[in-house]
């Protein structure tokens, strides 16, 4: 299919709740496929499908040379004390913040075959399941940061050259 635009911070699609998806039919053959063309280009760990303007709940992923994706995923474990990471977002351009992830997370869902698969690991994958997920949940990762670093966050997001 195509790589897609990334939608950025202000678009309500990246605020809005995705919706399971129920059949798989061409339509989101097609969307997995465009969200793996869409986490190839270098620097791309994760794009949610909200990401690419479609809020149905799917994300593909690009960690240590792993490529793939998942549909209809739910985090079923988190364990580990959660930690600050150095965290960036693609609808974010331009920001880095630190933010509390836990070291390891477990994700549940299917394949476009229908059939159960799970996601699971540590450090950047166990982040970028997190991170995608929340997408799926209408959540940025500045909606994560203490309110301290959340200020400064927007305050640098309402300077940059893109908002």
């Amino acid at each position: 299919m195509t790589e897609r635009v990334i939608r950025v911070f202000g678009d309500p699609v990246l605020k809005t709740v995705s919706e399971p998806i129920g059949t798989i039919d061409e339509h989101v053959r097609g969307l997995v496929q465009d969200l793996i063309d869409s986490v190839k280009p270098p620097g791309r760990a994760g794009v949610a499908a909200s990401q690419i303007g479609v809020n149905l709940r799917a994300f593909s992923y690009n960690v240590d040379g792993e490529i793939g994706y998942i549909i209809n995923p739910v985090i079923v474990e988190l364990s580990g004390e959660p930690e600050l990471v150095g965290e960036g977002c693609l609808s974010v351009p331009g920001l880095w913040y630190p933010t509390m992830r836990h070291p390891f997370a477990r994700v549940t869902g299917i394949d476009l075959d229908g059939k159960l698969i799970e996601l699971s690991g540590h450090g950047l994958m166990a982040q970028a399941l997190q991170h995608e997920t929340d997408h799926l949940d209408g959540l940025l990762y500045l909606d994560r940061l203490d309110k301290e670093s959340r200020r400064a966050a927007m305050k640098e997001l309402r300077e940059s050259d893109w908002f």
